[in-house]
């Protein structure tokens, strides 16, 4: 919307990212590569799944959502490899099965009814394969994460959360093979959230509440409902609007990160996953490629992605590229380094 020529200076200050403490520093670091813009010019990238071919990692793929349009499959050279008409998807994750590699979506197309729309991610064609869309309950579908258990091979070896806008979380237990789902579970956040991942190597739930901070639950269907603050909005080191979340796994146990995107202030924020300490903040400068801002979903995975990415890939959705928005891949150990994360 055209603000009136009578406020300049409002809307300067407006577009103006909030200022940080100034004991609270911000490292910066450059993306590697981009992909292609999608289709649509206004607010429809949203979020990125990453899948690391193991065997040849440069030959690794992203699915990421055009949340007016649907689905695309980028290489890690930044091309379309393939889009499909998913309608209104607003967060993709997706995960390794004995079905194969199941990518589901929080599907929008209803606003009362939430669904998850699943495929399979045909890794060798890097193509989209429509499996089916799950019923997941009233109100407007808006976050998802998928946990996949280890070794699991049938119902609810797979399960989805799925975040309705509210703050409401439902916990689906789906059948990958028969495109079907149980919801076992419901917990409550108290305002809109969105991000949200899961460690699979300690069963635990983290979720963005967008002006409250980050949460953690146990993911467990039989664990405890109530959630426990990782992080809140101090307008130091998480600002308003939080966003995105994706987990850098190290090792085994709670090794790794948990990071944030901070949208309000155009930056990303650290926590240690062992003990949830915060270690720092970051934000995307521009440098091969453009900077990133106003961003939403993010996705990190560790391990070899081959001579640009030798030491894990990043990839986050980028608010205000131009002529719209897309998706920037930044090498993980350059954030590493400009953190001094050991």
């Amino acid at each position: 919307m055209r603000l009136p020529a009578l406020f300049p200076a409002v809307a300067l200050a407006a577009c103006a990212p909030p200022a940080v403490a100034p004991w609270v520093k911000t490292a910066s670091v450059t993306a590697e590569a981009e992909t292609v813009a999608v289709k649509n010019s206004d607010d429809a990238a949203d979020d990125p799944a990453i899948w690391r071919n193991a065997a040849n990692p440069t030959a690794s793929l992203i699915v990421g959502t055009d949340k007016q349009a649907g689905l695309y499959v980028h290489g890690l050279d930044g091309r379309v490899r393939h889009f499909l008409d998913a309608g209104r998807v607003n967060n993709v994750d997706l995960a390794e099965t004995p079905a194969g590699v199941i990518v589901a979506a929080s599907d929008r197309s209803d606003n009362d009814n939430a669904h998850i729309a699943l495929f399979r991610l045909d890794t060798t064609n890097a193509r989209l394969l429509p499996l089916g869309r799950v019923p997941a309950g009233t109100g407007e579908a808006y976050g998802l994460c998928l946990w996949a258990t280890p070794g699991g091979n049938g119902p609810g070896a797979l399960t989805a959360f799925i975040i309705i806008k509210d703050g409401t979380i439902r916990q689906v237990e789906l059948d990958a093979r028969q495109a079907t789902g149980r919801i076992v579970r419901t917990l409550k956040l108290a305002t809109q959230s969105e991000g949200c991942v899961v460690d699979a190597r300690t069963a635990r739930l983290y979720v963005a509440e967008e002006d409250a901070g980050i949460w953690r639950f146990d993911a467990r269907p039989s664990g405890s409902t109530m959630p426990v603050k990782i992080a809140g909005i101090d307008r130091a080191r998480l600002f308003d609007d939080v966003e995105g979340l994706a987990i850098a796994a190290e090792g085994a146990g709670h090794g790794g990160y948990l990071v944030a995107s901070s949208q309000g202030d155009n930056a990303y924020a650290v926590w240690r996953l062992s003990d949830e300490r915060y270690m720092g903040r970051f934000r995307i400068g521009a440098g091969a490629v453009g900077a990133t801002e106003e961003t939403d979903g993010i996705e990190v995975m560790t391990g070899d992605f081959g001579p640009a990415f030798p030491d894990g890939l990043m990839v986050v959705q980028d608010g205000d590229n131009q002529p719209a928005q897309n998706f920037k891949l930044v090498r993980w150990g350059r954030v590493k380094k400009a953190l001094d994360l050991p």
